[in-house]
């Protein structure tokens, strides 16, 4: 049917309950994803901002680090370019996860590396739901994993996240008896706010049987208070946890990351399309992640530019949600995308819009100029 999949990937899907409609919408995901309106932050935020942005615009709309890679990612770009005209000059993607698997303590076959996170999340979308098998993910929550559910023909199902905005996991095991995915953001996206970690424990205990959880760990280098669960992982449960090297390694445009689990879950992964990380990406991450002061700097620096951010808005009586990621929620009492319009007005581009919580807006944290810029404007607009 299609370069993408084999002949034997194709009986599978269709062993699943899809039909040839929905199989070809597989195929779509996987060839031409990235061109789908809900693939990844990037998407979003094109669709929700069809202005041209001018080369001094305030840019805090896509969870990106305005810090950029580190300078040892820098060079090691710099150095693995000279091999550009090769695709994998020596072995640099099986470096990549020696390295990660010496840093966590797994062995490399949990690890399978991708141009990102969001490339294995929706392989995940297409390997373990159907037209029989739902998503349940939180309300708030971030959506490119349900996009693509849909556009398969697969059932969504929304739960709104608890008074304290964690995800509410009693209701989220209930929610589906056919559950084939249960989708968690800790920290979550849009609020930034945390799951304990006894809640996730939670959900692999009682989710249904042949349902896997699915844990977006994206944020997670940007918390004090979130627990990561790779523990879940090494201890054979039915666990996938995704990272990304968008967030605080600073390479949204250098496409690194990886799903990390079982071989065998990995395995399902792997017949939906042939993944390609670019070299450069691939040298950027694994000097990254040898960069030992790396996380804990970055951390530090996006921290207090959010608490200066969440002090100016706690002294001038603004709700917003505290948060513990790169980004967070703010209530401006009146429909968000009057805010994010007028913002946009004095070149501040804050993040979109949520259905549910519709007088919130989104806003990524950026280098405290950015931030001091965006208060600045905020007063303007709200006044």
């Amino acid at each position: 049917m299609s370069p993408a999949l084999s002949p034997s990937a194709v009986e599978n899907i269709l062993s699943r309950g899809f039909n040839r409609r929905q199989l070809a919408r597989i195929v779509s995901v996987l060839t031409a994803g990235a061109t789908l309106p809900f693939y990844n932050e990037a998407a979003f935020a094109q669709r929700g901002n069809r202005r041209e942005m001018p080369p001094d615009a305030v840019r805090i709309n896509e969870n990106e680090n305005p810090l950029g890679p580190c300078d040892e990612a820098i060079a090691a770009i710099n150095q693995i370019a000279k091999s550009g005209g090769r695709y994998s000059p020596h072995n640099e993607t099986g470096d990549l996860i020696q390295t990660a698997s010496e840093l966590e303590g797994l062995k490399p076959e949990y690890f399978a590396a991708y141009a990102g996170s969001s490339d294995p999340l929706h392989r995940a979308v297409c390997a373990f739901t159907s037209p029989t098998r739902g998503f349940v993910m939180a309300d708030p929550g971030y959506e490119a994993g349900s996009g693509t559910a849909k556009f398969i023909g697969a059932n969504v199902t929304h739960v709104p996240l608890r008074k304290d905005y964690a995800h509410d996991v009693e209701a989220m095991v209930k929610a589906d008896p056919n559950a084939g995915l249960i989708y968690i953001v800790n920290p979550n996206n849009p609020t930034g706010t945390i799951t304990p970690r006894e809640d996730i424990d939670h959900v692999v205990a009682k989710m249904p049987k042949g349902c896997v959880l699915l844990l977006d760990e994206a944020y997670i280098h940007f918390s004090t208070k979130a627990k990561p669960a790779l523990d879940l992982v090494s201890s054979g449960k039915d666990v996938i946890v995704l990272r990304t090297f968008s967030k605080v390694y600073g390479m949204a445009g250098l496409r690194a990351g990886f799903a990390i689990g079982r071989p065998d879950l990995l395995q399902k992964l792997r017949p939906y399309g042939v993944g390609f990380l670019p070299i450069t990406g691939v040298a950027a991450a694994t000097a990254s992640l040898k960069s030992k002061a790396l996380v804990a700097d970055r951390s530090k620096i996006n921290r207090e530019i959010r608490e200066n951010v969440f002090e100016f808005l706690d002294a001038k009586k603004i709700a917003f949600v505290p948060s513990e990621a790169n980004h967070f929620m703010m209530d401006v009492k009146r429909p968000g995308n009057e805010v994010v319009q007028a913002l946009a007005d004095q070149k501040v581009f804050i993040g979109r819009l949520w259905p549910s919580w519709p007088t919130h807006v989104r806003v990524s944290i950026g280098t405290q100029q950015d931030m001091d810029k965006f208060k600045s404007a905020l007063m303007k607009v709200l006044a």
